[in-house]
């Protein structure tokens, strides 16, 4: 039985890579940081549509220390794929931006990630074939303004996966990152709907995406048939700032 670990599973393109997944025949440990009830929620349905797979909740926050991480991959069953769908941001001028948030907008997006891939590949290589995908943005190959340390961690993780791909190939580990453009959830709540129109205008495709058509590449990513493809970053922006 094939199992990823789905990171930033109760997010709305976690929550759709759950799905995908699920649908074509995974069983997933689905973590959060901090919904843990929606963990378990979402865990239960999967089970009740996916009777024949496992769907295992998992709560850990990617501001805890080096000790931590490492009890946590220790404690996990053996695993062919990880997706890190997890992120923050914060909107605002660098010189407004408190030290800590920038310290926890680094943490969350690029380091603890780094961290835990060290630690999981172990368990990943067991494998005849294992995959790594990264949830990176369309802002890490074009940086937003007030999005600066967002738009800096999103490009390091493009970075440290092409580096890391190099590092793995031999293993049939492929390393990738899917790097979405504006995408119709939750995290774009803040914005007016003047400001979104005005988005929306500059995208060639003329509409944000949906979570599931991120989730598309990312199941596609984690089929056996794309052993070929790694150190990339494949932008789904529908033709936006690229």
């Amino acid at each position: 039985m094939q199992r990823a670990i789905v990171f930033g599973a109760t997010g709305g393109i976690g929550q759709a890579i759950c799905t995908e997944l699920a649908k074509a025949g995974w069983s997933l440990y689905l973590h959060c940081s901090q919904n843990w009830e929606l963990a378990c929620r979402l865990s239960k349905q999967l089970m009740q549509d996916y009777p024949e797979q496992d769907f295992i909740p998992l709560k850990l926050s990617f501001l805890v220390d080096n000790d931590d991480l490492t009890a946590f991959a220790s404690g996990l069953l053996p695993i062919n794929a990880a997706v890190f769908a997890q992120g923050i941001t914060d909107y605002n001028f660098v010189s407004e931006q408190l030290m800590s948030k920038v310290d926890q907008i680094l943490q969350v997006n690029l380091l603890t990630p780094i961290k835990l891939t060290g630690l999981l590949e172990p368990l990943l290589i067991k494998n005849d074939f294992s995959r790594l995908v990264y949830l990176g943005s369309v802002y890490g190959g074009q940086g937003s303004a007030m999005e600066a340390v967002y738009s800096s961690s999103k490009a390091g993780l493009s970075r440290f996966a092409q580096s890391y791909a190099r590092e793995v190939a031999s293993t049939n580990l492929t390393v990738n990152v899917i790097a979405p453009g504006a995408v119709n959830t939750q995290m774009n709540a803040m914005f007016s709907s003047e400001t979104m129109a005005e988005v929306k205008s500059e995208i060639p495709a003329g509409r944000l995406a949906e979570s599931s058509e991120v989730a598309f590449w990312v199941e596609t990513l984690l089929q056996e048939r794309s052993g070929y493809l790694t150190g990339q970053t494949i932008y789904v922006s529908g033709g936006w700032l690229l």
